[in-house]
């Protein structure tokens, strides 16, 4: 097959991929509820099978991105998707949470490899100036998955079972491996060059705990950061870090090439992912429990509105990827993320109580075209800014930044949305007329344990039975959405911080052309 044809068909395997590994991430939300029922799990349990594929996908795309530069990116990417699939068959075939989780984990190697090398593949396949559109593209694969999942999910839950959602990957992962052993070419292996153990087994443990520390504090918010479940982590990781880049120097081939750190674009768009994954990305979660929880909608009706979002990627990624050489990644970057931070601000302003679509219409529109237009030019910047044979190393890193920033984002964004929800509970409950102190006080208990992310559900708990006798049992509903609103307007400003900051990055940092240092 003439190379010139290849390439598309190398496209659209590295597409199908990253759709898979990114969907799930997200998809397994709606699921949560079905596979609580299935098992019987508590709320720990259930949290794990959304953490334990993030927190073992997140440490593992820099080992298996340096792995693949050694022994060869295609037989990593394929062995990915394989890891992929039988995880996918093993989480849906699972007879308990435990087993699941442990599936979960083993699929996220998989995704990994899928994601990192994804990057280093279309790099290699595409010349300069068709690879702003490959990458749009692939980027148009990724935003979809990630803006998509609650839909899919939604479609996959009611219509034939949670167990679904995984077992949809196989026949697809299937197709991907038959595609990748056809159409994409092994890259030139340096048989020259040897695995940085040290440097493997540090980077590897130092992603696990940064990641590990900040779901120990989205699982339990009671904990400070000064907890010692939380602070013992950090410390670590720090100790883990200061432990790298002493081995990194020292070493004859490092797992990461530090002086890659010198090029001022490619630290742009480092930032820039992780301020995207932060504010945007993260606040999915939050606009999800908006929907569902406060407003009502289905999981299949909030894909549905969640659409407004993912349907701009697939018409904006293709063509961020054709204009980006020619008004510059740095301007796309930082006014992409400028009007999502403007999206995110006309929500903050709009929403009140009680909550209505109409809100949040417009707000999603400028998020969607900030989420199509800002994938493609960060992932050029990242590969253009290194060397050729540094563009694995800083696949894995782009991405590394990327999923490390929706963590902190999740973690840090619902530590704002607990604090704006609870500052205003107290208080206006406590104001009623005509009921007794203690069924205030009982109230109160049984709002602040159920949290801000509870909604309609609290009340239509066994819980709270007692309180639909209340005269004031509407303005009780009230006074509890109003300071989930509340929450949701700090977490609003929140959002808006981060892509601002990710928007200033891209402005100084990031260079008209490349420079390689």
């Amino acid at each position: 097959m003439e190379q010139s044809t290849r390439k598309w068909w190398v496209l659209i395997t590295v597409s199908l991929a990253v759709f898979m590994a990114m969907l799930d991430i997200t998809i397994v939300n709606v699921a949560l509820p079905e596979i609580q029922k299935n098992f019987a799990s508590d709320f720990s349990n259930l949290q794990w099978v959304l953490n334990a594929y993030t927190l073992v996908y997140a440490a593992m795309l820099l080992p298996v991105s340096k792995l693949g530069d050694i022994i060869g990116r295609n037989k990593v990417f394929l062995l990915g998707l394989g890891i992929f699939v039988i995880g996918s068959l093993a989480s849906g075939l699972a007879g308990s949470d435990l087993w699941l989780n442990i599936f979960r984990g083993f699929q996220g190697i998989g995704g990994a490899a899928m994601m990192s090398l994804s990057l280093t593949i279309l790099t290699s396949s595409f010349p300069e100036k068709q690879r702003g559109l490959a990458l749009g593209i692939w980027s148009s694969a990724v935003g979809l998955a990630i803006s998509g999942g609650p839909l899919i999910g939604g479609i996959l839950v009611d219509s034939m079972g949670w167990r679904s959602i995984f077992l949809v990957n196989i026949p697809f992962g299937i197709l991907a491996i038959l595609f990748g052993i056809f159409f994409i070419q092994e890259s030139k292996r340096n048989r020259n060059e040897k695995i940085d153990f040290l440097g493997f087994v540090l980077s590897t443990v130092l992603i696990f705990t940064i990641i590990f520390a900040l779901i120990q504090k989205e699982m339990n918010d009671k904990y400070l950061w000064t907890d010692w479940h939380i602070l013992s982590l950090l410390g670590l990781s720090i100790i883990l870090l200061i432990a790298f880049i002493m081995t990194e120097r020292t070493v004859k081939q490092p797992m990461i090439e530090l002086s890659i750190f010198r090029n001022r674009s490619f630290n742009g768009a480092n930032i820039a992912a992780f301020m995207l994954g932060a504010g945007l990305y993260g606040g999915f979660t939050y606009l999800t429990i908006l929907m569902q929880n406060y407003m009502g909608y289905s999981a299949y009706e909030t894909g549905v509105k969640m659409l407004l979002i993912s349907g701009f990627t697939l018409i904006l990624g293709p063509l961020a990827g054709m204009i980006s050489g020619k008004i510059g990644n740095r301007w796309l970057i930082s006014g992409a993320l400028l009007i999502g931070a403007i999206g995110i601000l006309v929500i903050r302003h709009m929403i009140k109580v009680p909550f209505a679509w109409s809100y949040l219409m417009p707000g999603f529109v400028l998020l969607g075209i900030s989420n199509g237009l800002v994938n493609p030019p960060i992932s050029n910047v990242a590969m253009s800014a290194v060397d050729k044979k540094h563009v694995g190393m800083a696949s894995g890193i782009l991405n590394v930044f990327r999923q490390v920033g929706i963590s902190f984002g999740v973690v840090m964004l619902g530590i704002k949305l607990t604090e704006g929800y609870n500052s205003l509970l107290d208080k206006p409950i406590m104001e009623i007329q005509n009921i007794d102190p203690e069924l205030k006080n009982q109230m109160l208990d049984v709002f602040h344990k159920a949290g801000a992310f509870a909604g309609s559900q609290i009340f239509d708990s066994k819980q709270a039975e007692a309180f639909k006798q209340m005269p004031a049992y509407e303005d009780v509903k009230n006074i509890v959405f109003s300071a989930f609103n509340a929450g949701m307007k700090d977490v609003s400003l929140l959002i808006a911080i981060f892509l601002l900051i990710g928007a200033v990055a891209g402005a100084v940092l990031i260079k008209k052309k490349r420079i390689v240092e």
